[in-house]
């Protein structure tokens, strides 16, 4: 799997290294067999932002980008879009967005993000975002039926009539110096209520904007994932096509 997701960052012209980081004395080995640039991080580090921020204490770039070990299905697309926004000097942090499918809108696995008009995203949550507090009433049911969320989201594909849901793309690309910020930011409420330490960037008025892109992915978090992923890969002779 780590394979994978090497080879799809290494192909994106956009980025000048690809380095992996890890606590892992087995994955630095397996690095190291395969000439892979692999640099080993503490074991206590508590996200994979803290691990970028380690990781830049000792390379120098304007920008970092956060690629998550389990996301085989990355794509250079993917990098080439999360790093777009960067042409726009006010951008500090960036991540992604795709449609999300009806099976994922009440998956808490499957985090969903709002954003405002300008790409600014307003909160990211397992939970089901936008709640669609109008489905019943679009449906003709009495206020006592009680229509599931994902039968909401199989209505928007439907008829057009729910609300958009979007699944955040776990991927994040920092300038340097917001980067050097997080680890000294105290870990926020809603990010240990979430699990999500993008909310620590949000909680403390840093704004991360969050760019649409086409090609979805699926992070491995379960057992069902990775069987998914398996049998993609094995459909595929290679991600980059």
């Amino acid at each position: 799997m780590l394979a994978w997701v090497y080879e799809a960052a290494s192909a994106c012209p956009q980025l000048d290294r690809v380095l992996i980081a890890t606590d892992s004395d087995e994955v630095a080995e397996l690095c190291h067999r395969n000439q892979w640039p692999v640099q080993l991080t503490s074991p206590d580090l508590p996200s994979g932002t803290d691990r970028v921020h380690a990781v830049a204490r000792h390379h120098h770039a304007d920008i970092y980008v956060n690629i998550q070990g389990d996301e085989p299905l990355l794509k250079p697309q993917h990098l080439t879009a999360l790093l777009r926004p960067f042409t726009q000097h006010h951008v500090q942090v960036s991540t992604l967005k795709v449609l999300c499918t009806p099976e994922n809108i009440a998956n808490p696995n499957a985090v969903k993000v709002v954003t405002a008009a300008d790409g600014r995203a307003l909160y990211f949550s397992r939970a089901t975002i936008p709640y669609d507090r109008d489905a019943q009433a679009r449906d003709g049911q009495s206020s006592q039926s009680r229509t599931t969320e994902a039968q909401a989201g199989i209505r928007q594909y439907v008829d057009g009539t729910a609300p958009q849901y979007w699944k955040h793309i776990g991927l994040y690309a920092y300038r340097k110096s917001t980067l050097e910020r997080f680890p000294n930011l105290p870990p926020s409420l809603l990010e240990q209520t979430e699990r999500l330490e993008q909310l620590r960037f949000l909680e403390n008025g840093i704004p991360i904007h969050v760019e649409p892109t086409e090609f979805d992915t699926i992070g491995v978090d379960t057992e069902k994932d990775l069987q998914r992923v398996e049998s993609l890969l094995l459909r595929q002779s290679s991600i980059l096509s």
